[in-house]
């Protein structure tokens, strides 16, 4: 089996990546490489297709932190996105957003879109990840306001922002490939005070969680 480890900077997965090297998962049949894409969707969308075009791995798994719009799901909290969606595209107005799908740029259930969504349909794969498996939406700004998270939230049900979960999912829907996305929590959405953040125990706990996902897949008859 071929795993590409994916993340948007080094530091997110860089225990995992120790670990890795320390236990020598390099084995005849069964290979993981590393692809640090860069933050952001556009980075994700090109680095992901431009290596899964040439070397086309049986799973992709990304890992990265986010933050959380419910307080279920405080800063150290790790979940897998079972659905992501594009929550930047489209038009504001009068304090409303209207998406692709409401301005009739797009139609919301034709592939690789599923009610506006796009959704994991691996679930047998999903099932093997005992984390809880939520709604995310990706952003390329960062929301810091509360009428601003408030939409996103009424809008999508979306519990986990991030920056690249969306464009995760295009691809490998787009290019069939199954995938994972794991995402930490470092902070609540709209919290502008650093001092509330746990950016390190976010990365700690998502390269726990990471570690056991890859063993789990490495070791695999």
């Amino acid at each position: 089996m071929n795993i590409l480890l994916t993340a948007a900077t080094p530091g997110e997965i860089q225990t995992t990546r120790e670990y890795l090297a320390e236990k020598m998962y390099y084995r005849k049949n069964c290979n993981t490489h590393v692809l640090i894409t860069g933050a952001g969707m556009v980075n994700t969308i090109y680095a992901l297709t431009k290596y899964i075009s040439a070397n086309r791995p049986h799973i992709v798994i990304q890992a990265g932190i986010g933050g959380s719009l419910h307080p279920f799901y405080p800063p150290g909290a790790v979940v897998m996105i079972r659905e992501e969606v594009m929550g930047d595209l489209g038009v504001e107005e009068g304090g409303e957003f209207s998406d692709i799908f409401d301005l009739n740029l797009a139609e919301e259930n034709i592939f690789p879109f599923s009610g506006r969504m796009l959704t994991n349909p691996h679930r047998q794969l999903m099932e093997r990840i005992k984390l809880p498996a939520v709604r995310g939406v990706s952003i390329n700004e960062i929301t810091t306001g509360a009428a601003r998270m408030q939409q996103l939230i009424e809008k999508y049900g979306a519990v986990i922002e991030s920056m690249e979960g969306a464009a995760l999912h295009y691809v490998c829907l787009q290019e069939a490939v199954p995938f994972i996305q794991l995402r930490a929590v470092s902070n609540f959405v709209g919290e502008r005070d650093k001092t509330k953040w746990r950016m390190q125990e976010a990365i700690d706990h998502l390269n726990r969680e990471l570690i056991v996902v890859m063993h789990q897949f490495l070791n695999q008859d």
